[in-house]
């Protein structure tokens, strides 16, 4: 069985430890490949840091419009390999084929944007800001830099920061997760094509210990994350003790809020997929259902209907609209939550946790699952499931329901069914969430938007994406400058 190698200084090695886990198919556990693991690969990341120094200086004094160059490079090679990259990221993560294709074109706009980095990255100038004194901000680049990433966008999430780091003169590393580690090694070879220093990207495997080695090493100057609350409260917190710039993603647990008014049709086709979509896998799944003014049982209805039609299987079959979950553990974890949430009072109106799929019977199966009338001050309510399980419940006034989006520990999505402006115009101003829909049941951020985020789901100032991006893989400098007059000299 293959032992996945690393990328450092522009050749594929095998890593420092010898110790590995499993990369298993969640939708039949079959092994794809062995990825290392263990205390040894600090050692890897030191290799990288120290390729990536040497790598970064000389890519530094590129002219940043020669950078970009090899981003169109790269977008052409992602859009030539769509259907590889794809298939890999539905094997190692389970995704839908469509789901797969979707994000390697979320993927292919950060690049699109990135490279407009020549005008983000502008500075400003004043002249004569005193008699011959001129004045201006010019942004540099930080130096080394990486990012720490989860599994359930494999190729989507790097490029929240990658194309952004390097248009900008910066190095930069990456840590994949181990559970679905092969999509990133696809996206390197590809990389590997591209003219660049070599030592400029890495990649570089492993679990907690080769996290912790990103954190520590001193020529690393900035960390970008997505994960769970926790984690990137860790991150956060020890990146920034130990110096550097840190953006950490969060987890959540994001609501919706249906007004009577809504297009009940509209709506429950997209609030569906916004819960199913992915399995529920994404930061941006909805997961809270809340019905205002009366129990809407057209709504309720029509999202049974609707939702007990899915088709659960292997995501690269035709037809198939959810794959499986990525792990026995997190299937688990999720059963375990529908069982609590039921014992606390919830109903279920489906039930997915006895699912088979025939021909994947080992697979980590779900089908949709919805509860309604849980609790808001029970576990199921306030824990993010990260899985297809639908919460229904119903509030009285559209002030009580922003009470209750406010009153949540995360802040990542908030979402607003509705045909009124005026409720809309409400919801968008008062409620605590960093990306809002308003007829949307995903508020992911095009390219050129910063991927918001408030509360626990995200610690930092400068989010992936975008003009904050730019910020916040450069440094500003501020520099006076005054030149004697030579033409008023008397010669």
């Amino acid at each position: 069985m293959e032992v996945l190698k690393n990328y450092i200084n522009g050749e594929w090695v095998k890593s420092s430890s010898t110790e590995t886990i499993e990369v298993l198919n969640p939708a039949n556990q079959a092994v794809l490949a062995k990825v290392p693991y263990g205390s040894a690969t600090a050692i890897d990341v030191a290799t990288a840091c120290e390729t990536a120094y040497t790598a970064q200086k000389e890519w530094s004094k590129v002219p940043v419009m020669k950078r970009v160059q090899v981003l169109y490079q790269l977008k052409s090679l992602f859009e030539a390999n769509r259907e590889v990259i794809a298939k890999t990221i539905t094997d190692e993560s389970g995704k839908t084929r469509d789901e797969s294709f979707g994000e390697i074109q979320r993927a292919i706009e950060n690049i699109e944007v990135a490279c407009g980095t020549p005008i983000l990255m502008a500075g400003d100038v004043i002249e004569d800001i005193a008699s011959g004194i001129d004045e201006m901000m010019i942004r540099q680049p930080l130096g080394v830099t990486a990012c720490i990433t989860p599994f359930n966008f494999p190729s989507m999430i790097v490029f929240w920061f990658l194309p952004y780091a390097i248009a900008t003169g910066n190095a930069f590393i990456v840590k994949p997760s181990e559970k679905v580690p092969m999509t990133m090694m696809k996206i390197f070879s590809l990389m590997d094509q591209l003219d660049l220093p070599k030592g400029l990207i890495s990649m570089v495997h492993g679990g907690k210990e080769t996290v912790d080695a990103i954190l520590e090493h001193p020529t690393i100057k900035a960390i970008s994350f997505v994960g769970s609350t926790p984690v990137a409260r860790y991150i956060y917190s020890k990146g920034t003790a130990n110096g550097k710039r840190v953006q950490a993603q969060g987890g959540a647990k994001n609501p919706v809020i249906v007004l009577p008014d809504a297009d009940v049709e509209m709506s429950t086709r997209i609030i569906a997929d916004s819960v199913y979509g992915c399995a529920g896998q994404r930061c941006l799944a909805a997961s809270t259902i809340v019905t205002v003014d009366d129990e809407n049982r057209n709504l309720k209805d029509a999202l049974y209907e609707t939702v007990k039609s899915r088709t659960v299987g292997y995501g690269w079959d035709q037809g198939v609209s959810m794959g499986p979950v990525i792990t026995p553990e997190s299937k688990n974890r999720i059963t375990d939550l529908i069982e609590l949430g039921i014992s606390e009072g919830a109903n279920a109106l489906l039930d997915g946790r006895k699912t088979k799929v025939s021909g994947y019977e080992e697979g980590n199966f779900l089908a949709p699952t919805i509860l309604e009338n849980g609790h808001l001050n029970k576990k199921l309510i306030q824990t993010e499931i990260f899985g297809p399980v639908m919460s229904l419940i119903s509030m009285k006034t559209i002030e009580e329901a922003i009470a209750f989006v406010n009153s949540g520990q995360y802040g990542n999505m908030a979402c607003l069914f509705t045909s009124n402006g005026a409720s809309a115009r409400k919801f968008r101003n008062e409620a605590d969430a960093g990306n809002i829909g308003i007829n949307i049941g995903v508020a992911a951020p095009m390219a050129q938007f910063p991927f918001s985020g408030w509360k626990d789901s995200f610690f930092g100032d400068l989010h992936g994406q975008g003009k904050h991006a730019i910020e916040f893989f450069t440094q500003t400098k501020v520099v006076i400058e005054r030149w004697p007059n030579i033409w008023s000299r008397k010669f």
